[in-house]
């Protein structure tokens, strides 16, 4: 080990280019011996308990070592290879053990309740007071006060979630990559429009093939699914999709069954009836049965308008195609409720492609969040990154010129890199650091890549995807408490998703649409009958996509609070069954997407027993928007209201208490089912 191990350093602009994996073992074992030489400077503090040599000592416990594991398992999920992700397997249980060990230490345990005892702490008010209490409280739920035996049955179950949560993430990356469409026939691409022929006629070409190549990342697996015309070439991406993570050597199947009862087991260890219980505990939903009365409630609402859009699809291939409708499969409902949306609305999504090129969705995008809160948005070209293609940029605050943060944008798709979009802090600055380092971040995707003569041109859903995540990001430059504890990280994540939701609303309006969306030929922007066609097509079926939502929801929680391998049998058709209610069509015998469902089982919680909170910041992100669309959705005011009163205070505050400081009054749970049209 020598000093210029750059994962030793931490610092704003890192430098990716020189990390390899041949420094990931020495790093880490270095930073876990000194992060453990922090924690006995907290246990044997000299002199009296205090909240500099307890509370805020805790606070800033392996800063060093949480900024090498981001910068270790970003890279993992970005641009992995085999002795990347192998150096990564052999310090993740290390890592694991030690932070799982950190809340059952006796002598920390100690340290925090001597000085829950004094008079200093009990004369703590404001974002402190709550520190204590919530760090106590942590600390309880997370079995503190567990006798010795079993605290060691909890470290092993903590280590052992991260190792097969780790490992179910990667089965997910090597399956979705093994799967490939080669085809030298263009009558295979009949129906699909002329992006989708040349994506694919790219990645053929990039392949060393010739014809076209089709896979199951984003892009290239929705675009045969949504327009296809062979049915048959539908069905063999749907169910090798809805296949991965079911045969070796990368099955997932015995690490769901692992997976959940580890959680059990670990619930149960801590006093709760079920992982649901135990996860939200310290959420905003409080209990796995408000947030299963939550998912159920908005069932019932939406379930009569569910099964009249199901019953207008039949129709609609009846009358129109003279398809009995008891022939169609779930790999023939996207391309189907296409044409519907065509004729219904003449709309269709390919037509916004064009004014969606990604340099000016991502200049509207920064211009919108500069106007209406306050954050200016520049590009570094001095930061280097990890892939060619990769931008990183600066966000200075509007209104004083101050730098807040750096972030990188890696948004089209490899197969060195994890599907889906997200959002990542690698830097989190608290000013009790006493440094200047602004926080640092980035925002990934798959979203459709430039051609050889067009830039990337996105659909709208993907603009939204855009927004979302940026809205994750926002959350985390304009956070301003002094609390690390209290930054976007400890955020509960049913409301966590408020930041992010809310963002998307931008995509639908006139005004901010026009900021952006300008053909990438002509500049023109989107003529009013197309976004006449936009706005009225906005909620068409609306219910089935809330639907597929809370089947999500449903499964998870049904995992979590009831299910048995002993008494349900068999996960798989578990899951199928449980999902059934909320499809629009009967689903196959093999259906198995729980086994690649990444939100739920690539990490030890991640959103387990929490899928709900998407539904959820939807209700909350519906309402707030009201604000904005009641006194101007670009209004700085406005804006900055939502910035000083949501944004900046991270966790330091309830987030019933924050939602009310902006709005006023406690949300309104119809607010949802008012914007969607089905009120």
């Amino acid at each position: 080990m020598t000093a210029t191990n750059p994962l030793l350093t931490r610092t704003a602009s890192i430098p990716f280019s020189q990390f390899a994996p041949g420094q990931i073992v020495p790093a880490i074992d270095t930073l876990l011996a000194q992060t453990e030489g922090e924690l006995e400077k907290i246990r044997s503090a000299a002199g009296p308990r205090t909240y500099a040599n307890t509370l805020q000592a805790l606070d800033n416990l392996g800063l060093a070592l949480d900024f090498a594991m981001g910068i270790v398992g970003h890279l993992e999920s970005v641009a992995t290879t085999p002795d990347w992700r192998s150096a990564y397997n052999t310090v993740l249980p290390k890592v694991s053990e030690f932070r799982s060990k950190i809340v059952l230490d006796e002598g920390l345990w100690s340290a925090l309740k001597a000085f829950a005892d004094t008079d200093e702490a009990r004369q703590l008010t404001g974002e402190a007071r709550r520190f204590l209490e919530k760090t106590i409280d942590d600390f309880r739920r997370n079995g503190a006060d567990l006798p010795a035996d079993k605290k060691a049955r909890l470290a092993g179950i903590n280590t052992e979630l991260a190792k097969i949560t780790n490992t179910f993430s990667q089965n997910t990356l090597d399956a979705t990559n093994q799967f490939e469409f080669i085809t030298t026939s263009g009558a295979d691409l009949s129906g699909l429009p002329e992006s989708a022929r040349e994506m694919g006629r790219q990645s053929a070409s990039s392949k060393g093939l010739d014809g076209w190549r089709f896979t199951l990342q984003g892009p290239s697996f929705l675009a045969v699914m949504t327009y296809a015309d062979s049915s048959a070439l539908r069905e063999n991406f749907y169910r090798a999709y809805n296949s991965r993570g079911t045969q070796s050597p990368l099955n997932n199947v015995e690490l769901l069954y692992r997976i959940l009862e580890l959680r059990q087991e670990k619930s149960q260890l801590l006093g709760f009836r079920d992982f649901s219980d135990l996860i939200l505990a310290d959420r905003m939903a409080k209990s796995g049965q408000n947030a299963a009365s939550f998912v159920d409630g908005l069932r019932a609402r939406i379930s009569q308008h569910f099964d009249r859009e199901q019953a207008e699809l039949r129709e609609f291939v009846r009358s129109e195609f003279g398809i009995d409708p008891s022939a169609l499969k779930p790999w023939d409902v996207a391309y189907y409720v296409e044409k519907m949306r065509k004729k219904l609305y003449d709309f269709d999504e390919e037509e916004l492609r064009p004014y969606f090129p990604l340099p000016k969705v991502l200049d509207g995008l920064f211009s919108i969040v500069d106007k209406v809160f306050g954050l200016a948005i520049r590009p570094n070209s001095s930061l280097k990154a990890w892939w060619d293609g990769v931008t990183a940029w600066d966000a200075f605050d509007s209104r004083s010129g101050a730098l807040v943060g750096h972030f990188y944008s890696d948004l089209f798709p490899r197969e060195n890199k994890r599907g889906g979009a997200w959002m990542n802090g690698l830097v989190s600055h608290i000013p009790a650091d006493g440094d200047e380092m602004p926080h640092v971040g980035l925002m990934a995707g798959n979203f459709t890549p430039p051609q050889e003569r067009k830039p990337s041109l996105l659909t709208h859903d993907e603009v939204t995807t855009l927004f979302h995540e940026f809205g994750h990001l926002m959350h985390l430059l304009c956070q301003d408490v002094g609390i690390r504890s209290q930054g976007m990280d400890g955020v509960a994540w049913d409301f966590i998703e408020l930041p992010s939701q809310i963002m998307e609303n931008w995509c639908f309006e006139r005004e901010s649409l026009d900021l952006f969306a300008r053909h990438y030929e002509t500049g023109e922007r989107i003529p009013e009958a197309l976004f006449d066609k936009v706005k009225r097509a906005r909620n068409f079926r609306s219910a089935s996509f809330l639907m597929r939502q809370l089947g999500f929801s449903t499964v998870d929680l049904s995992l979590h609070r009831s299910y048995s391998r002993e008494r349900d049998g068999d996960i798989l058709q578990y899951c199928r069954k449980a999902l059934q209610p909320f499809s629009p069509l009967p689903l196959p015998e093999d259906f198995a997407m729980i086994a690649s469902f990444t939100h739920l089982f690539s990490s030890p919680v991640g959103y387990a027993a929490g899928y709900y909170s998407y539904q959820w910041a939807e209700v909350l992100d519906a309402d707030a928007f009201s604000r904005f669309t009641r006194e101007g959705f670009m209004s700085p005011a406005v804006g900055k209201a939502f910035r000083e009163q949501v944004l900046s205070r991270g966790d330091s505050a309830d987030p019933n208490a924050l939602f009310r400081d902006f709005m006023g009054r406690d949300p309104d749970p119809s607010a949802l089912l008012k914007r969607a049209g089905l009120a």
